[in-house]
């Protein structure tokens, strides 16, 4: 009855100004009690989520902490969800006064995390265990976990909005360009969308300190992590690299590689070529173990196939449709077509080529600063 109704007064903003009119998802909310709406925070142990949670509830909310405990063993480097973020989560959630779990995903972490990430490494392919991990972890799993304490919504420290147009969900940019993590969601459904709050989109990061401050956190300065968080040092001792053939275009062996895994498409470093030009990893064969390099302009592609294909609004593009896409977070986008080929895969065509096209690595679409969804290149 109250979803009715709250549909029925976005449909009335929309009559009355008779333009496109964006409610985000705190707007919806503010129209409930706060008190009886429980969010869990998952806390990350890093300054964002503690501000994340801190700001819900200064607002009033009825929050609780929740920290992911994703491998066994002494991990206490900062990296996401070590020993040590665990720790300091929990003084976080101390000190605003808010109760604290930390939630055992271990087993499916292990199995649709790490050994996936080591399978696609063994097969030639570059994957993004961000991305992954969010759509099966921590909007899947963990968010399964916390409606099993009650919660009622999951909210993050990423710097991405929801919004909410004639009763669907739509997954924006944060507000703070150099910050947007809008990228590595773009597999979240709308049943994902709409239990999820994404506090600190409208902030830039700065604000975002200058809050932890204010909140007088612990973790106000605390740096940020860069790493993979379950590649502790050698990221080699996850897989099996053995030497191999370094080729050229013409199929002239040039060198010796370390293991084809331990190198990705556009990869300059670590090739140890003596070359005037410096070299490029063009091809990755795992059958052979041959790495296939050439020069820059060899890196260049201009269209791509993506499958495992997540559309945001649950609606899929049966037409050729323009887009942004981006084929790397650190992108700002590029021009491009999507073409349907089935189902399940799409081809994209760009209007100017794109630097290194790494097979693994997701693709995303955007309308503006809307996602539109994405897959993963083939």
């Amino acid at each position: 009855m109250l979803s009715w109704i709250i549909e029925n007064i976005i449909e009335e903003y929309e009559r009355e100004f008779q333009n496109i009119r964006l409610l985000s998802y705190n707007d919806r909310m503010e129209l409930m009690n706060r008190k009886n709406i429980k969010i869990a925070v998952a806390m990350s142990g890093g300054v964002d989520s503690s501000v994340a949670a801190g700001l819900l509830k200064e607002d009033g909310y009825n929050v609780i902490g929740v920290t992911m405990q994703l491998w066994s063993g002494n991990n206490s480097g900062e990296r996401c969800c070590s020993v040590s973020n665990i720790e300091d989560a929990k003084k976080v959630a101390k000190q605003l006064g808010i109760p604290h779990h930390v939630l055992g995903l271990q087993e499916i972490f292990k199995r649709e995390i790490i050994d996936n990430f080591i399978s696609e490494y063994e097969r030639g392919s570059t994957p993004n265990p961000c991305v992954r991990c969010n759509k099966l972890i921590k909007f899947g799993a963990l968010l399964n976990k916390v409606r099993e304490l009650g919660a009622d919504n999951i909210a993050t420290g990423h710097y991405a909005r929801i919004k909410i147009f004639k009763g669907k969900y739509l997954l924006k940019k944060g507000v703070d360009k150099r910050k947007d993590q809008s990228y590595f969601l773009y597999s979240l459904n709308q049943e994902a969308l709409s239990k999820t709050i994404f506090p600190l989109g409208d902030l830039t990061k700065q604000k975002v300190r200058k809050l932890a401050k204010k909140f007088k956190l612990k973790v106000a300065d605390k740096e940020e992590s860069q790493e993979i968080c379950f590649v502790e040092d050698d990221f080699g001792k996850l897989l099996s690299p053995k030497e191999g053939k370094i080729v050229d275009l013409e199929g002239k062996v040039i060198g010796r590689h370390k293991g084809y895994q331990l190198y990705t498409i556009g990869q300059r470093r670590g090739l140890g070529l003596a070359r005037k030009d410096p070299a490029y990893v063009l091809k990755i064969d795992p059958k052979s173990n041959i790495l296939t390099v050439g020069d820059r302009g060899d890196v260049y592609g201009d269209d791509l196939i993506a499958g495992d294909l997540n559309w945001v609004s649950g609606d899929r593009t049966d037409a050729p449709t323009k887009v942004k896409a981006k084929i790397r977070y650190n992108s700002p986008g590029s021009e491009a077509e999507i073409l349907p080929l089935s189902k399940e895969k799409v081809k994209v065509i760009f209007i100017k080529p794109q630097f290194a096209i790494t097979p693994g690595q997701s693709v995303v679409f955007y309308d503006g600063d809307s996602v539109v969804g994405g897959g993963i290149i083939q």
